[in-house]
């Protein structure tokens, strides 16, 4: 509250974002990198959705969960990519601060839904593979969507809460954002106002639309893994543990990543800077999926092949 106190009263209208500004020398190979990344990302993550929705092997409540994964990663990527981009090649870092904080908004959103549709991932390979007389009558086209839905609500309801406080903030003194979009903690640091509710206020959110999904994930796969290894036969069990092979890794690397970005600055804060952790989340998480998906998924890869095959053939 002193450092609140002390501030230079000025209010600002706009920030600066600083992202990767300290290395100008930098520019020519992150603008290269970024653009590279996200074409891969939008490429990956359009081809699933258009595999979904085109062949009807693909009309089954994992793929359809996947198709709001490939939606959901598409979305993430452009709301933090291309306004990066924008700023490296033209060199304007500012943005206004209702700007930023619809940025923040969206950031908060996509990121709780990603956790809840990975869960509902989760739970869909827990009935196929624990209760595979009973997984078409609990997990049918109904219960997915509403699983989808609820997901895309807890998103947007538990967000709009943060953010109801964040739009009654006021900045002054610094306007600069010490990071590459607008995160949640650098904004709030350029706040003249108490944010201690708020701060409280999103730890506990945070909280719970990260560690219950989370939580729910580990258990379904604690439950699987003690399924798989129950069967009998080595055939067995690799049939039974492809299923989920794809789903699995994709949850692992998320979630060592989130670990990574979570973690590992504050135990190493003086030697690597935050924001490269992040980028792994933000930027390389999105493109990672698809990659997954169509490396490790057989039945994705069979349909992509006869999709290339289509397409070759009416040449």
């Amino acid at each position: 509250m002193e450092k609140v106190a002390e501030r230079n009263q000025t209010l600002i209208t706009e920030f600066i974002i600083v992202g990767f500004g300290e290395v100008p020398e930098l520019r020519p190979l992150l603008i290269l990198m970024f653009l590279v990344i996200y074409i891969v990302t939008l490429a990956g993550n359009i081809l699933i959705i258009a595999l979904v929705v085109a062949d009807r092997q693909l009309h089954t409540p994992m793929y359809f969960l996947l198709w709001n994964l490939a939606c959901l990663e598409t979305c993430f990527s452009s709301a933090i990519v291309p306004r990066l981009l924008s700023s490296l090649l033209t060199g304007d870092r500012t943005v206004s601060i209702n700007g930023c904080t619809v940025q923040l908004y969206f950031f908060g959103v996509l990121s709780t839904i990603e956790n809840m549709i990975l869960a509902a991932m989760s739970y869909d390979r827990y009935l196929a593979i624990c209760h595979p007389l009973h997984y078409a009558a609990l997990m049918n086209g109904k219960v997915c969507g509403q699983l989808v839905v609820a997901s895309w609500i807890s998103g947007f309801l538990s967000c709009a809460i943060v953010n109801a406080y964040v739009w009654q903030l006021t900045f002054c003194d610094s306007k600069e954002i010490d990071h590459y979009f607008c995160a949640f903690v650098p904004m709030l640091k350029l706040a003249c106002t108490d944010t201690q509710t708020l701060q409280l206020l999103a730890f506990v959110v945070a909280a719970v639309v990260t560690l219950i999904p989370c939580l729910l994930t580990l258990t379904s796969y604690a439950y699987i893994i003690a399924t798989v290894l129950k069967i009998p036969s080595t055939a067995g069990r690799k049939k039974a543990f492809s299923k989920c092979s794809s789903h699995l890794t994709a949850v692992a690397v998320y979630y060592v990543i989130v670990f990574a970005v979570s973690v590992v600055p504050i135990v190493n804060a003086s030697k690597i800077p935050e924001k490269i952790f992040s980028v792994f989340c933000t930027v390389l998480n999105p493109m990672i999926n698809p990659v997954i998906y169509c490396l490790r998924n057989k039945e994705f890869k069979e349909c992509l092949r006869k999709a290339v095959f289509y397409k070759l053939s009416a040449f």
